[in-house]
């Protein structure tokens, strides 16, 4: 399974980032290898409109099972991520990216869709 996380850092002890459109940065994590990924959302930094349906487009080429991220996304991105068949899980924006995965495994993050 691959899961990517909004993230304001490039390690597990890294605080999540509560915000989807404009989250600093992603980590994706393959759990068959173990592989952490980093990849920027720089671009989305100063966008006025847009941002979350181009984070949408970003984070699903990265082709995730799973999404995780605090608030959750705006409802035009919802309705991209909804089509792909991605779940989006909701409720970590105040923990690190390892406390993050622990809730997602213990399932005490809810599902946004």
């Amino acid at each position: 399974m691959k899961i990517v996380f909004t993230a304001q850092g490039n390690e597990w002890s890294s605080s999540m980032d509560a915000r989807f459109g404009r989250s600093e940065m992603f980590v994706s994590f393959d759990e068959n290898t173990n592989e952490l990924k980093i990849i920027t959302n720089n671009e989305t930094q100063e966008m006025e409109h847009g941002a979350g349906l181009q984070t949408s487009k970003k984070v699903l080429d990265l082709n995730p099972d799973v999404i995780i991220t605090g608030n959750g996304a705006g409802e035009k991105a919802l309705k991209v991520l909804k089509t792909s068949g991605v779940k989006m899980y909701i409720g970590a924006g105040d923990m690190t990216l390892k406390e993050a995965y622990e809730a997602f495994k213990n399932n005490k993050l809810q599902l946004q869709y």
